[in-house]
């Protein structure tokens, strides 16, 4: 295992990405005809060198309607022939029906795949909604995928202290892409969830901000920027409490394995574990993670993959790891409350890295952190830790929603938010 936790001398830098070469870029097309596509289409689209530029997320793969119970699924694309697969954008819409009625709310989580950066999103939003009203949505909600701010891990780690969130702290970087995005959706009568009146500071404001309050998905993400960088490159930028655990793990004898879906049932105990321990919970089952196994893996051999952290013949800890087009995630961990001075779950995570840097992603993706920069507060650990890998903090635009036209639907979106509320 040590050539997998300390990196070779001799490991090549990865080539940085041509972002703006012309195969890289989806074609905007003002008069985008919008049709109900087969998941061959979709799945093309997404292999695509355009439809990779994008960079849809696992949630907007295919595969995920079959992870979701309680919801129905349309796949959408829209460009000049949908129906032939020529295709500018593509969308993985939820359904959920609301109870004693006909109508349905829509959920595209971290979608559409569409090109947030053409300032004529009206070609394919304005269609897009009435396909929905059509099949009798009443309200609709997205996760815009163009990033707000960026605080690096060195700025962050200088500026903790107590009752200090990341919204007292100076960004590193605002991304305008995402500022123009959130005031393009306002205007058009987007409100982002958890925000009191849905104005603030440019999508990123302080209502709401840090907890991601109202979103479903982690409005604050950890990401390790990959593109470009050799495994020493990775190695130096861990800290050196990580490299420390990290040799400590390979001195004590820590064995990292890729399980299968056999080994899912104790990553479940071990998640039970670590949610009462760390004093959360996901409340998701064994079958939840059964059928995203089976699901994601069946779109794409080796899509999902549990890592496991052995010493002396016990699984100690388990990862998830996801993988679309150029970016890999981080995204469920569970550990063993003993013997966690031989650091599994560093291990874990030092070869995820690795593998992902390895598979030629430009982006590893660790998740939600929260928004406190507080020592003394208990979910401040979680972000300490991601910290300790050298990457960011990406708080991302959120998810907006908005009714569709008519007081009727402005009234089911109401009882629906009092609905969830109180399930």
């Amino acid at each position: 295992m040590s050539a997998l936790l300390v990196p070779s001398s001799s490991s090549p830098a990865r080539r940085p990405r041509n972002r703006d070469a012309a195969p890289r870029t989806a074609p905007r097309h003002r008069d985008a005809a919008l049709r109900t596509i087969t998941t061959g289409t979709y799945r093309a689209f997404l292999a695509s060198p355009a439809g990779e530029a994008l960079g849809a997320g696992f949630l907007q793969c295919p595969s995920w309607a079959a992870v979701k119970e309680g919801w129905r699924a349309q796949l959408l694309g829209w460009g000049p022939d949908p129906e032939a697969g020529e295709l500018t954008g593509v969308a993985l819409v939820l359904l959920r029906q609301f109870p004693g009625t006909r109508k349905y709310f829509a959920y595209l989580p971290e979608g559409p795949v569409a090109d947030w950066s053409d300032p004529g999103i009206d070609a394919w939003l304005v269609p897009l909604l009435e396909h929905l009203r059509r099949t009798g949505v009443f309200a609709v909600r997205i996760g815009p995928s163009p990033a707000y701010r960026r605080w690096s891990a060195a700025r962050l780690k200088q500026l903790t202290g107590p009752g200090r969130r990341l919204a007292d702290v100076l960004a590193t970087e605002v991304d305008p892409l995402g500022t123009a995005v959130a005031e393009r959706l306002r205007a058009r009568g987007w409100r982002r969830c958890g925000d009191a009146t849905g104005e603030n500071d440019g999508g990123g404001g302080t209502a709401g901000a840090g907890t991601g309050t109202g979103d479903a998905q982690p409005r604050h993400v950890f990401q390790v920027p990959l593109a470009g960088r050799t495994t020493e490159d990775l190695w130096s930028g861990l800290n050196q409490e990580w490299r420390r655990n990290v040799r400590r793990a390979r001195k004590e004898g820590v064995e990292v394995v890729v399980g299968s879906a056999a080994d899912l049932p104790e990553f479940c105990r071990l998640l039970a574990l670590t949610e009462r321990r760390d004093g959360f919970r996901l409340g998701r089952s064994l079958a939840y993670y059964e059928r995203q196994y089976a699901a994601l893996n069946a779109e794409e051999p080796g899509r999902m993959k549990l890592y496991l952290a052995r010493h002396q013949g016990e699984i100690l800890a388990a990862h998830t790891m996801i993988t679309v087009g150029r970016r890999a995630w981080y995204q469920t961990g569970a550990s063993a409350d003993h013997r966690r001075e031989v650091r599994p779950s560093n291990a874990l995570q030092w070869r995820m890295l690795l593998d992902a840097h390895a598979l030629g992603a430009d982006v590893y993706d660790m998740r939600g952190v929260p928004s406190t920069l507080d020592p003394g507060e208990r979910a401040y650990g979680l972000l300490r830790w991601k910290l300790g890998t050298g990457g960011q903090v990406v708080e991302t635009l959120g998810e907006w929603e908005r009714p569709l036209g008519g007081s009727a639907n402005h009234a089911l979106h109401r009882a629906f938010q009092a609905y969830l509320k109180h399930r």
